[in-house]
Parts: structure tokens; sequence; C-alpha cells
């Protein structure tokens, strides 16, 4: 199994999805009654959110690379 990076903002975005998910199925299920708009601000604001994270993740990384000097030359000469 290849190994990756972790991605912040994916993990937020795909939580919001699932609680979205989650309404709409206690929703069917009879648990609650949802209005159909919840939808909408629930989905906006956790892919802001979600984009926020991302790029917060982003500047952390590239600033933490930036202080370690020869990491992306060794990435680089084993890469080829």
């Amino acid at each position: 199994m290849l190994r990756h990076e972790f991605q912040p903002g994916k993990l937020v975005a795909g939580a919001f999805l699932t609680a979205v998910g989650v309404v709409y199925a206690g929703d069917a299920g009879g648990a609650w009654q949802t209005p159909w708009f919840v939808a909408v601000p629930l989905v906006v604001g956790g892919l802001c959110l979600a984009g926020v994270v991302a790029v917060v993740d982003r500047a952390v990384r590239r600033r933490h690379r930036a202080e370690r000097p020869g990491v992306g030359e060794a990435r680089a000469e084993g890469a080829g």
C-alpha cells in the first residue's frame, strides 16, 4: 500500500458531507424532521472551512520545509 500525505482539508470536507448524510438519513428513518434547505449551509460552510484548513496546512508545510535545508534536494535525488 502506498503511503500518502495527510490532508486535513479533505478530512474536514468529508466530515461535513458525512454530517449532511447523517442528517438526511435520520430524516428518512423518521428520527426527526429536517427541512430541505438544511444541507445548503452545512455543505457550503463545510467546504469553506475545508478550504481555510487546506490553505493554513499548505502555509505551515511550506514554512516548515523552508526551515529544513536539504530536504528538497534529497527528495529530488531519490526520485530519479
